[in-house]
């Protein structure tokens, strides 16, 4: 059996899977009220890091520019700055595993889907502590979605993030600092998109843990793995991996291959190709120095977390 499934591909692999799938989503849909999916939704704006369609680059640098001042996520203040104070606090709470997702859209967004990927984790991995990394979620509204959760007893919080801490002494805070200044193109690819990917690279880098896309169905608990990413496709005659993927990153915190990513994603960072600073970074830098003596990766094969 695999550790997980990805939702999206639950379907195709037949009536057992989908039959699972439908069954938990009965039962957390009940725990899903309206008002919690709803209230004070229509107080949330629009998501200010979608690029405007169909312009070139010297517009959408002007666009992102002009749109600077409204971009909370890359600023510090007085919540944010507690970030790393909570982590701490929360992941002493004897967590038998940390974990960690990142929602950067509005909490009205996070559904039943993104609900069950949380409720599957904790289930099978009833004493581990889940943090999401979301500014919207830290709210009234975040809590009362996850309340259901905290009245099972479950560990989970979501947690602003203080993007200028996260990427500080690490290879990332250059670029961080370009995007701030509205000096780095940020392509036309969401922002938000990028900035997930960097997020779960410095999150793992400083306290170590499990990083998860919300997107999976999890089916076991994951005490015994260390230091591995999952392979996304493999080649059928050499059966050796052709992509792997950062939708689920297990790592020791400080672990050297974490440096090599956030410089990757740093040094080559295009905003303008799906993909190139998420799954295709982490397939790069591993063909490139995954062999490294003492970095001791597990490669996991793609029926371990993508079934």
């Amino acid at each position: 059996m695999p550790l997980l499934t990805r939702q999206e591909k639950a379907e195709e692999k037949g009536q057992s899977l989908f039959t699972m799938q439908q069954r938990i989503q009965e039962n957390i849909r009940p725990l899903l009220t309206t008002q919690a999916m709803n209230e004070e939704g229509d107080e949330e704006t629009p998501d200010p890091l979608i690029p405007p369609k169909d312009v070139t680059r010297e517009e959408r640098m002007e666009w992102f520019q002009s749109k600077l001042p409204e971009l909370e996520i890359l600023k510090s203040n007085d919540l944010s700055q507690k970030f790393h104070g909570r982590v701490l606090e929360f992941f002493n709470k004897q967590c038998t595993i940390q974990f960690f997702m990142v929602w950067l859209s509005p909490a009205r967004s996070f559904g039943p889907r993104e609900f069950m990927a949380a409720d599957t984790l904790l289930k099978a991995n009833p004493q581990a502590c889940l943090m999401i990394i979301s500014r919207s979620l830290d709210s009234g509204n975040g809590y009362r979605i996850l309340k259901p959760l905290l009245d099972r007893g479950f560990k989970v919080l979501a947690v602003t993030p203080d993007l200028p801490f996260l990427v500080k002494d690490t290879p990332a805070q250059v670029w961080l600092e370009e995007m701030k200044s509205g000096t780095k193109d940020p392509g036309h690819i969401p922002l938000s998109n990028n900035l997930s990917n960097m997020i779960r690279l410095a999150m793992l880098y400083k306290y170590g843990g499990v990083y998860l896309d919300t997107d999976f169905i999890i089916l076991k608990d994951f005490t015994r793995l260390r230091n591995a990413v999952g392979t996304q496709s493999i080649d059928q005659v050499t059966k050796k991996w052709t992509r792997l993927n950062g939708a689920v990153m297990i790592f020791d915190i400080g672990h050297p291959i974490l440096v090599d990513f956030l410089q990757e994603f740093a040094t080559t960072f295009d905003g303008n190709k799906w993909g190139h600073n998420g799954p295709y970074l982490v397939s790069r830098v591993i063909e490139r120095v995954g062999n490294t003596p003492g970095y001791d990766l597990t490669i996991l094969r793609p029926r371990a977390f993508f079934q």
